[in-house]
């Protein structure tokens, strides 16, 4: 079976564009990978790829493709934007950047380390040992769904400690999280920066230090991001008076007032209320916003304080001062489609189950799962949501939600399956033909 002739047009076109950056020879190994990826079932390792792909003999060659996509990230992660491109706004682009942990295990497991566990579950457990991601997506809204954060790419963060463990045929300089984060807005920048009139990237307040925010104005990004509630904030520097002659030197940047969070927050006056859109709902919020200056970016930010209902307060920024209120927070709400991008990427599609070994393989295998999750978006994005959810046999379920990337990609696969049925059913069909597409299904669902 030809994979490409049972897939949407917009699918077989995507599939084939970010097969081209490869050697002809592996390129054409490129969609039928991805058609596994779309098909596989249980354990998400490469072979139920092959599998659901029907590759057999020419596995290995398989693994070399695999490999090859690691090598050429970079180049295929901007077919992976050309797809997604006509969902994002005109105007802004906004980015956003995390790092994600998929344990692994295995001596033999090239890069990776014990890093800090972000989720602890119910044991506790501080440290993992496994891989880091550095991811980046794109994010767009859409008219009933809300933000949807759509992969473009992930780098693999290896520790300093980690990298003479790597084969000498694949040496690699040491990079930090942040220096990673620039090198994929540096990216971004080269290949869209002339096409939005503003470039925007949220993170989260790991981010939020010199080397990420240097890097991020450097390349025309605003950021918006979380502050410590202890962070160094200045007042702003004091105008130059009529007349008044200024010194030699360069003007200063930062005001000499020590600003303290803790004690803005807990001033009664200069809260406000504004109205805001996040994770799908009109809400009103409090808040407290003004100007400072901050070494670690450079100048003048925008903060803004939130006092929720509990009594608590978080405070964010954005090196854009012109930047609202209404923004910021709008800005930083729109990250948790990023989270749950993270989250639905490992649970739906099995990132980090692959069970490869090669630096280059884990990449790329990575960041396949991560385009068939844009792509599938994509695909969903202008359907209504009666073609993606069909509760019909759970009456019980009947509680009003937006479709989850799951049932996105079951209508997908119902849907390919359904043109491969219509079209061996076609005319009158042979009993073999029948009997082999009743294997062919029978295969897919097991």
């Amino acid at each position: 079976m030809q994979p490409l002739s049972h897939l949407p047009a917009f699918l077989a076109t995507a599939f084939t564009d970010l097969a081209h950056w490869l050697d002809k020879r592996s390129a054409a190994r490129v969609p039928l990978l991805l058609f596994g990826i779309l098909f596989a079932s249980g354990r998400r390792t490469v072979t139920s790829w092959f599998r659901a792909a029907g590759i057999t003999d020419d596995f290995r060659q398989a693994y070399v493709t695999v490999c090859s996509v690691g090598r050429h990230t970079d180049d295929m992660a901007f077919s992976a934007l050309r797809a997604v491109r006509p969902l994002l706004d005109n105007k802004r682009l906004t980015l956003a950047i995390d790092d994600t942990p998929t344990p692994r295990y295995g001596p033999e497991v090239e890069g990776a380390g014990i890093h800090h566990n972000p989720s602890p579950g119910p044991a506790g457990e501080k440290y993992l040992y496994g891989h880091v991601f550095v991811t980046m997506t794109a994010l767009a809204k859409h008219k009933d769904w809300g933000t949807i954060a759509l992969p473009l790419q992930a780098q693999l963060y290896v520790r300093k400690t980690d990298l003479p463990k790597l084969p000498p045929e694949r040496p690699r300089e040491f990079r930090t999280k942040l220096e990673m984060a620039v090198a994929q807005l540096d990216w971004a920048e080269s290949w869209v920066g002339h096409r939005f009139e503003q470039l925007w990237v949220v993170a989260d307040g790991g981010y939020a230090k010199r080397p990420f925010l240097k890097g991020a104005s450097k390349h025309g990004f605003t950021v918006v991001s979380r502050l410590r509630k202890d962070a160094a904030l200045f007042s702003l520097p004091e105008p130059t008076k009529p007349g008044e002659k200024r010194g030699p030197g360069r003007p200063p940047i930062y005001g000499k007032q020590r600003i303290s969070l803790a004690k803005r927050a807990g001033q009664k006056r200069g809260w406000q209320q504004v109205e805001c859109e996040q994770y799908g709902f009109k809400v009103t919020k409090t808040i407290k916003t003004f100007l400072a200056t901050r070494r670690p970016a450079g100048g003048v930010i925008r903060v803004v304080l939130v006092k929720e209902e509990d009594g608590e307060w978080l405070p964010f920024f954005s090196t854009n001062p012109e930047a609202s209120a209404v923004e910021i927070l709008e800005g930083m709400a729109d990250r948790g489609s990023h989270l749950q991008m993270n989250k639905d990427v490992k649970e739906v599609w099995g990132a980090g189950q692959q069970q490869v070994r090669n630096i280059h393989s884990s990449e790329g295998c990575f960041n396949l799962n991560l385009w068939m999750y844009s792509l599938v978006e994509a695909w969903a994005w202008d359907k209504p949501q009666e073609e993606l959810v069909d509760r019909s046999a759970s009456p019980w379920d009947s509680e009003p939600r937006r479709p989850s990337h799951s049932d996105k990609r079951k209508a997908l696969q119902k849907e390919v399956l359904r043109s491969e049925i219509e079209e061996a059913l076609a005319g009158r069909p042979s009993d073999e033909q029948i009997r082999a597409l009743v294997d062919r299904l029978l295969d897919l669902a097991v």
